[in-house]
Formats: C-alpha cells, sequence, structure tokens
C-alpha cells in the first residue's frame, strides 16, 4: 500500500479552543492560507466539512482550487438535499475545473436534531437507505453511456444523462452502525473512521472488508486523529492537558456538558467507550477531548514527539489504514508543523514497512 494524507479546510482559523467566531464565519484569508499551506506541505487532500449551519463546502473548495495546483479535495455531501443526478453532475464539475483533484465524503447524518435544521425529519435507517439509492444513481449518472431510467423507494428518474462525468472520483464513506457498514461495503472507495483504539480498528476494518467483498469490492481506510506533537513527550503531554482544560473551560462557560452524554450516532458512542477505559490507551491514544465532548467528530489524537506520534500511526497502517486525516487544534500553525515535522517521517516509515514486505 501508499499512504495518503488528508488534512483539514474549516471556514476560520478557530476549533474547539477558541471562543465563538464573531463575523468572521467564512474567512476567505484562512481558506487561501491553509490551503496553500496544506499543499506546500505534502499534503495529498484536504476535508471541506459539512454542517446544517456552515458555509457550503463545494464552492469553498471551488475556491482552495482555484488558488491551488496540486492539492486534491474532498468534499463533505450530505445525500437527500440535492437530486442525485444534479450533484453527480455538479461534483464532475468541480472536478473537471480543478484538473481532476475531487473526492467526495458522504455524510449520511446520524444525529436527528442535525437533520431536522435543514428539514429532514426522516429516521436514521432510512437515510441510509436514502444514501444507498443516491449513490447508486450517482455513479449511474458518471458512468452511463446512454440514458437510463431509475425507479426507486426515494427517487424516480427517467431518461438521465449527464454530458460531464469524472474521469476518477473516489468516494468517501463513514459510519459505525451495522446498516452504515453494509451500504459502505456496497459505495464506499474509502471507508473512514476516527481515531479508536488498535483492536477496534481491527474489527472495523474486518467487518467492512466483509461487507465489500459480497460486492467484489475492497476498500481502503481513512483514520482521522487529532496529532499534537513536541520537541519532548513531556511537552507534547502538557499541551495535550492544556488543551483539555482550554475547552473544558469553554463548555463550561457556554453552558454545555462535560459529561453524562448520550450521542445518537455509532461512532461517538464508540469512541465515549474508549475514553471510558482511560485518559491515555494503546501506546498513546488520547482521549480527553472526546470524552469532554461526547465525541462529536473527529475528537481523538496521538500525543508525542513526531517520531513516537509516526510510529503509532504505523500500527494502524499495518491494520490496513492507508489514509490519515489530521487536524490540529491551532488549525493553521498545526497543519504546517505535520507538513514538515510528521508527514515525511510516516511516509518514510511505510516506505520501509513496505520493502520489508516485499522482502518477505
Amino acid at each position: 500500500m501508499s499512504v495518503k494524507f488528508i488534512g483539514y479546510i474549516g471556514f476560520n482559523n478557530h476549533s474547539e479552543i477558541h471562543g465563538a467566531v464573531r463575523g468572521r464565519e467564512l474567512d476567505v484569508d484562512y481558506v487561501e492560507a491553509a490551503a496553500r499551506a496544506q499543499e506546500e506541505g505534502g499534503f495529498d487532500r484536504v476535508l471541506i466539512p459539512f454542517g446544517s449551519s456552515s458555509p457550503e463546502s463545494q464552492i469553498v473548495a471551488a475556491h482552495a482550487a482555484a488558488k491551488t495546483k496540486t492539492l486534491g479535495f474532498l468534499v463533505a455531501h450530505r445525500p437527500g438535499f440535492t437530486q442525485p443526478t444534479l450533484a453527480a453532475r455538479q461534483l464532475a464539475t468541480l472536478d473537471a475545473l480543478s484538473g481532476s483533484r475531487v473526492a467526495v465524503h458522504i455524510i449520511t447524518g446520524g444525529a436527528d436534531d442535525e437533520m431536522a435544521k435543514d428539514g429532514d425529519i426522516s429516521v436514521k435507517e432510512d437515510r441510509y437507505r436514502r444514501t444507498d439509492e443516491y449513490l447508486t444513481i450517482l455513479r449511474q449518472e458518471w458512468t452511463a453511456e446512454k440514458p437510463f431510467d431509475h425507479q426507486g423507494r426515494f427517487y424516480t428518474i427517467r431518461q438521465a444523462i449527464a454530458a460531464i462525468k469524472p474521469t476518477n472520483l473516489p468516494v468517501f464513506f463513514g459510519g459505525s452502525s451495522d446498516i452504515a457498514i453494509e451500504v459502505s461495503g456496497k459505495h464506499a472507495d474509502v471507508y473512514a473512521l476516527w481515531g479508536e483504539r488498535l483492536d477496534e480498528v481491527r474489527e472495523v476494518v474486518s467487518r467492512v472488508r466483509a461487507a465489500a467483498a459480497r460486492h467484489g469490492r475492497r476498500p481502503g481506510f481513512s483514520l482521522s486523529l487529532r496529532p499534537v506533537i513536541a520537541d519532548t513527550e513531556e511537552a507534547a503531554w502538557k499541551r495535550a492537558d492544556e488543551i483539555v482544560e482550554q475547552v473544558r473551560a469553554l463548555r463550561e462557560a457556554a453552558g454545555l456538558k462535560t459529561e453524562g452524554h448520550a450521542p445518537a450516532n455509532a461512532g461517538s458512542q464508540r469512541l465515549l467507550q474508549t475514553a471510558a477505559r482511560g485518559y491515555r490507551v494503546d501506546k498513546r491514544l488520547w482521549t480527553g477531548v472526546a470524552a469532554l465532548g461526547g465525541a462529536s467528530g473527529n475528537s481523538t489524537g496521538l500525543v508525542g514527539t513526531p517520531e513516537q506520534v509516526a510510529d503509532a500511526m504505523l500500527d494502524y497502517y499495518d491494520l490496513g489504514v492507508d489514509h490519515f486525516l489530521i487536524r490540529g487544534f491551532e488549525p493553521l500553525e498545526d497543519s504546517i508543523a505535520y507538513g514538515r515535522d510528521l508527514l515525511p517521517l510516516v511516509r518514510d516509515l511505510v516506505a520501509r514497512r513496505d520493502e520489508q514486505r516485499e522482502v518477505a
């Protein structure tokens, strides 16, 4: 395998350790600086997130693509709000304008209250069934050489045909519930999971591979992490402790929970179970922020020197992870440090591991 790195471009230079954003919800200067920094730092792609109240991901990706030359974009996209035929053409158009630098990250949506903000009051299982049908149509629009019809539970299509098609537009997919694994096995080119314990990652990789094998497919795997690196291990853990206290103080000031969470989605439930095992598990998997925030999203990390964190990432690579989505708590500053100090080490370790396997 080869290893690929996915960075992150939010909409401003803020994270959980910063106060509320006022007036710069979409900071164009930051978007451009983050895109250039991660391109120069050797990232393969950057994730552009999706939320019910955030700026629109495809438009932000289009702007960032116009400011870069080689950086790829992983555009988060929620099925159900755009007809799949139109979404297929939108993504294919963005891919063509960027020079084939686009992938799509399908976010089905696990939280009912989040979905309701955009007018979707469906239940979780129906959303995944809709996503299954949506992706079937999406791929058909990308590949059909003559007009096609589709009659399903959620969509009725008559004589659809796209004049524009992508050369290769990978589909990333996440979700830990049984139905999410079922749908990912059918459609995912890369299955995305959060930073969990090694034995949990091994289990998920096995489940997804089994689901994909039923469709004659073998996807890649992406692991999301929040690395905290420093010149010494002691300094790295000190910084991790500081981050936890910053997050705690801000959540308390905002009247938000710091314990007793009951998330609806299976992925967050799994991360909270990991956090319940301790502040640090396995070699150096850090759960402090996940425990405070209900494990909402990418919230676990690896802590140590760049060499120690790279070594821990290699353990996940050995389990089949071939993409790492990494982002920091100081978004721009940390992305620069990762490109300079961490990515080259991981690539070197992976190259040596692959060489050992070839010899064996």
